[in-house]
């Protein structure tokens, strides 16, 4: 089943002196409660927003990182006083490295490692973006019956991701370069795929957060090596074994016909919700909406049954 929900915008009046929304400027000031779990002799970092309980369990896209949840988390915490943690996955962000290389079933042991050290609660829910939302159903399928759900946001599920692509044709996510300066490495910083809608507040946030000092200035946070997974395709789709919901982007990665076909791999119940506008970087160019939708979805999911069609 499908279903949409509304695109939303800031007034002018909701904005300040610089352009920057009131809404943002108190998500990203919100302190996180910050954390390390060590999992398979790697420390794995998370941010973490709420009192421990309930909780939600974030996870960033490929060469992305916790903090592109740092506008999302409070807002997802604040309505019932949810427990919100963003983690860093092994080769990404703050975490450390994995010398024997990466794959989304380590990445899934991380989430639920994470999960348990962080104070979710015994039934935690995990939102994936991306590549993040492939580790998502990984932990469904692997460690379902410890999950009260798992969200995949604009997931694109074929032999390649964008981002592999990128990096195999080398025009992105090469070697890491080092910038003599902050401001240059920062001027160097852009979306993959890249998508015509952003609020350049949230892209400057996210890139202000992605440098890490170097010998000789600033490189990027992401170990290039963990393009060398192995992606999930359409038969690597299964029935998991707690709820799971799709959302997609009217303008993202995965079309209508690629959703349907997600669906009926996991089971005919889970719905396939559309974001109205968005492009595949859904926390970038419409947030408010995804909130709005996610916000929905597991109010749902709370005073109901879990439900699967045959």
């Amino acid at each position: 089943m499908s279903a949409a929900v509304p695109a939303a915008s800031t007034s002018a009046a909701q904005r300040s002196d610089t352009g920057v929304p009131a809404w943002f400027t108190d998500a990203v000031a919100t302190e996180a409660e910050p954390g390390e779990v060590r999992v398979d002799g790697v420390d794995v970092r998370y941010r973490a927003w709420g009192p421990p309980g309930d909780g939600l369990v974030l996870v960033h896209g490929g060469a992305a990182h916790a903090r592109w949840w740092d506008h999302i988390g409070p807002l997802l915490a604040r309505p019932d006083g949810r427990r919100v943690v963003a983690v860093d996955l092994s080769g990404h962000g703050d975490s450390g490295r994995r010398s024997a290389g990466y794959a989304l079933s380590s990445w899934a042991d991380e989430v639920m490692a994470v999960a348990e050290a962080s104070g979710t609660g015994p039934m935690p829910v995990v939102i994936g973006h991306s590549m993040g939302g492939m580790v998502a159903l990984v932990a469904a399928q692997r460690h379902g019956e410890q999950l009260a759900g798992a969200v995949v946001v604009d997931t694109p599920v074929r032999e390649q991701t964008p981002e592999e692509t990128a990096a195999r044709e080398r025009r992105a996510f090469g070697p890491l370069r080092v910038y003599p300066t902050r401001e240059d490495a920062l001027s160097h910083f852009r979306l993959v795929p890249d998508q015509d809608s952003e609020l350049p507040y949230v892209v400057r946030h996210i890139a202000e957060h992605s440098l890490r000092p170097v010998e000789g200035g600033w490189s990027w946070k992401f170990d290039p090596a963990m393009f060398a997974r192995t992606a999930m395709a359409p038969g690597d789709l299964a029935v998991p074994g707690c709820r799971v919901a799709l959302f997609r982007a009217e303008h993202g990665l995965v079309p209508a016909d690629m959703g349907e076909m997600i669906v009926d791999r996991l089971g005919r119940g889970v719905p396939l919700i559309e974001i109205p506008t968005a492009a595949h970087h859904v926390m970038v160019d419409e947030p408010i909406a995804l909130v709005t939708g996610l916000r929905a979805l597991l109010a749902g999911w709370r005073h109901s049954r879990a439900h699967r069609q045959p």
